[in-house]
């Protein structure tokens, strides 16, 4: 199968296809007579795993180490378990890190929906941000 004819069959860009080759996770054999990839089922099934690896937070390098233990007949299991408490571990403090930010900017607006405008100076540029602290921000919830 053509680039353009694995985009199709897997719902996804052509562009993508060829990201994936690029970056060395598909070996697409190359037709000697027009320098098309080509692309043969194993192939197939390795952007199938990348996509589903892709799609729940592995990165590039995640799926490169998992394929050099199955192509050396190893079971990459216990990496793939490994890897996913790493990313659920990161996930989580982000959201923590984003629950937080949600706190002190419903506080920010909270706060600044009261206060009157005020044009710039030279020592103060907004004076919403300029007088907003991180106390007010806990004071709000």
């Amino acid at each position: 199968m053509q680039v353009n004819e694995v985009a199709k069959l897997l719902s996804i860009t052509p562009d993508t296809v060829r990201f994936y080759s690029r970056a060395g996770l598909l070996k697409p054999q190359i037709n000697p007579d027009n320098g098309y990839k080509l692309f043969c089922p194993s192939d197939i099934n390795r952007l199938k795993f990348i996509l589903a690896a892709r799609s729940l937070g592995f990165s590039i390098d995640d799926v490169r180490e998992i394929f050099a233990r199955t192509d050396n007949q190893h079971s990459a299991c216990g990496l793939v378990r490994d890897i996913i408490n790493q990313r659920l571990e990161e996930t989580e403090a982000r959201f923590r890190d984003m629950v937080a930010l949600r706190n002190r900017m419903i506080a920010a607006a909270k706060t600044w929906n009261e206060m009157e405008d005020q044009c710039p100076t030279n020592e103060s540029i907004c004076h919403l941000i300029e007088t907003f602290t991180e106390d007010e921000a806990h004071e709000q919830h």
